[in-house]
């Protein structure tokens, strides 16, 4: 299990674009994107695996397209119940807070991609503890 992408825009409701790495702050976000503002949603993220079976439907997307912070491989997002643990790397610990959410409409997503997957599969977490994230970063659930 582990960070495939990181991702960051200015503004809510776009895309966003992919960065080498990101600072996650502690009770905020990752640090410049539009999103972080200290509420239950700090970050979000999204499986490597729901965008793939986008991309066989035919849909041209990849990490960030769907607003998701970090894109990730080999785990379901989705299954995991709420409070669960993630550590990222040696720093970072994040608790999930929120599985999927409304799609509000217009989104810049779903007008490209004809639906969004981030409404199902996507998930919030709030950061415990804060660091430097990267492509390639080993995640780990805890107990």
């Amino acid at each position: 299990m582990r960070v495939t992408a990181v991702s960051i825009s200015e503004k809510k409701g776009e895309k966003k674009h992919n960065i080498p790495e990101g600072e996650l702050r502690a009770n905020w976000g990752l640090v410049g994107d539009a999103h972080a503002d200290g509420s239950h949603r700090q970050l979000s993220l999204l499986a490597r695996e729901s965008i793939d079976a986008m991309r066989e439907m035919g849909a041209d997307v990849h990490p960030g397209d769907f607003a998701e912070n970090i894109t990730t491989e080999g785990l379901t997002l989705h299954t995991l119940p709420i409070g669960t643990n993630l550590k990222i790397g040696d720093d970072i610990l994040l608790e999930v807070t929120q599985i999927g959410k409304e799609c509000h409409s217009g989104c810049a997503i779903q007008k490209q991609v004809g639906k969004c997957i981030m409404p199902r599969q996507g998930i919030f977490c709030r950061i415990l503890e804060g660091g430097i994230v990267r492509p390639g970063d080993e995640i780990r659930l805890l107990a």
